[in-house]
């Protein structure tokens, strides 16, 4: 077990202290964006932006991937279990969600408290009204995409770039035939019962109420579909 506390805090130390680089330049972007914009309108009026956790999710993503490039080879070299290294791996993707959706739950509220205009990913579909299950719907959203950039590495890294091509051009085949399927086969009414139950599974029901639970676990199902998938790769991941 002391072998499994020194690796969680080695992944989750070295990637918690790139969050500050990360908001600090996120925020001074911004700013400086505005402020050019403002001068060259000549008012600073109707000027801002909207749904910043999308950079959060771009950052979270790279962490995904980086996740399994960066650490995995020194590891296993050093001793560590594949099974720790998965256990490690997920607790920092776990940590550094919690902590940027924790940050960017409250930057949300006040942007809106300062600017009633301004929408962050949440408030979009659901409102500001509940502040926990805005942290929580953000924390399972950027776990996910984290989970879900490493297992595609890990098949990529497992199955090799040619293969994982034809996986590309297969997955894509796959999206064309369902669009096809929406648009030529399905009727009208099984298109209707889909999005419905598409509509109540992101928490809007047939009676107008928002489900807060809804989301909350269909992300939750995600993750774990995701964190399983990853585990029996990476069970039999040798080193590149």
């Amino acid at each position: 077990m002391k072998k499994l506390k020194s690796i969680i805090q080695y992944e989750c130390m070295t990637s918690f202290k790139y969050i500050w680089m990360f908001y600090a330049i996120q925020y001074l972007s911004v700013g400086f964006i505005s402020i050019v914009i403002g001068l060259v309108l000549g008012n600073f009026d109707d000027i801002g932006t909207n749904f910043l956790e999308i950079n959060t999710l771009i950052y979270v993503g790279i962490l995904g991937v980086l996740g399994f490039h960066d650490d995995f080879k020194m590891l296993i070299q050093n001793g560590f279990t594949r099974k720790y290294i998965f256990i490690a791996t997920i607790s920092m993707f776990c940590f550094i969600s919690g902590t940027m959706a924790f940050i960017d739950t409250v930057v949300a509220n006040m942007l809106h408290y300062i600017n009633n205009g301004y929408l962050s990913l949440y408030s979009s579909l659901y409102g500001y009204e509940n502040i926990f299950m805005n942290w929580l719907w953000l924390f399972l959203l950027y776990v996910a995409f984290c989970s879900l950039l490493y297992l595609v590495i890990l098949v990529i890294n497992k199955v090799g770039k040619v293969i994982s091509i034809y996986l590309g051009v297969i997955f894509g085949g796959i999206i064309l035939l369902v669009v096809a399927l929406f648009r030529y086969v399905f009727t009208a009414e099984i298109i209707s019962d889909i999005l419905k139950l598409f509509m109540k599974v992101m928490g809007f029901m047939a009676n107008g109420t928002i489900n807060y639970i809804f989301p909350v676990l269909t992300l939750l199902v995600f993750v774990t579909i995701l964190a399983v998938g990853s585990y029996t790769i990476i069970r039999r991941t040798e080193l590149g």
